[in-house]
């Protein structure tokens, strides 16, 4: 049988927000040292992790990673207490919004059908509103 799991992101603003992605950066970051092995164990690449970095220390006044440049003894990233602080807060209210879940819809669980895969499946375009599909074709002429 599945288990619930909600996935959140916490929008600060219109602008500013972390989520999943995001708070796993950090982790990886604060356990390896380094930006460009927390991409790799994420199968991101380098730029993104960077782009991602760049978000979350631009949404907050104080930076949530100290990095170096690299040299001779190599560059790496620690997670200042600030950047503690907000992975903590996250996967604190993680935790209780999935026990909060598991509370209201629990008991919803049997009465999922069996997937197929583990992926979520968008809509294929036959699958789609065909007052939806009949509107983009119209509106295409």
């Amino acid at each position: 049988m599945s288990r619930l799991k909600i996935t959140l992101r916490v929008d600060f603003d219109s602008v500013h927000a972390i989520g999943p992605g995001k708070v796993a950066l950090l982790e990886k970051m604060r356990d390896s040292g380094s930006l460009s092995q927390a991409a790799r164990e994420l199968d991101m690449s380098y730029r993104r992790a960077w782009q991602l970095l760049a978000s979350l220390n631009q949404t907050f006044r104080e930076p949530l990673v100290l990095t170096s440049t690299g040299g001779s003894g190599g560059g790496g990233t620690t997670l200042t207490e600030f950047g503690e602080a907000i992975v903590a807060a996250y996967r604190q209210f993680e935790k209780e919004t999935n026990a909060r879940a598991e509370k209201y819809f629990g008991h919803m669980l049997k009465t999922v059908s069996p997937s197929r895969t583990n992926t979520r499946r968008s809509l294929t375009r036959t699958q789609r509103s065909p007052t939806t599909a009949a509107a983009r074709r119209s509106a295409s002429r």
